[in-house]
């Protein structure tokens, strides 16, 4: 009887662990457009980011970002060194991959997301275990900001 319990455990185990990896593997892929300029390292790295979180991304390396973010009114305040476009939203910095997820499902009326500036320990950003706390902030076609989430210090 013991071996049937542990057989009857083990094929439930596995079972859940087959069922976990396929909701993994049918999460959505996700295209997305990237502008960057050629000589910022750290875009690059956001680029891999985004890629091992299944999003599909088209790298545009360009000379000419800020006119990219004049056009989808990315402030000074709000910018970063890489602005990217996901069905009709704008995500500006080094945003993690969780929260255009998250933008992308709640469907707020922003005109998108951003991480200002370059904080330390932002997805393209690690510099070892440092990492800055930092928020997500999104914003209107008013310019109002409002908290999107929170990332504290480690």
């Amino acid at each position: 009887m013991k071996k049937v319990k542990h057989f009857l455990a083990a094929t439930l185990l596995l079972s859940a662990g087959f069922a976990w990896a396929d909701v993994a593997q049918a999460e959505e892929k996700i295209d997305i457009v990237v502008n960057r300029s050629p000589t910022c390292s750290c875009c690059g790295k956001w680029v891999e980011h985004l890629k091992q979180n299944n999003f599909n991304v088209k790298d545009v390396v360009s000379d000419d970002v800020q006119a990219i973010k004049d056009k989808y009114g990315v402030t000074q305040e709000l910018a970063s060194c890489h602005t990217a476009l996901v069905n009709g939203y704008v995500v500006e910095g080094h945003v993690p991959a969780k929260d255009i997820r998250t933008l992308l499902k709640n469907k707020p009326d922003v005109v998108g997301i951003t991480v200002p500036g370059m904080p330390s320990g932002t997805p393209g950003m690690e510099m070892g275990s440092k990492k800055d706390a930092y928020q997500v902030i999104s914003f209107d076609k008013k310019n109002q900001h409002q908290v999107f989430s929170n990332y504290q210090a480690e």
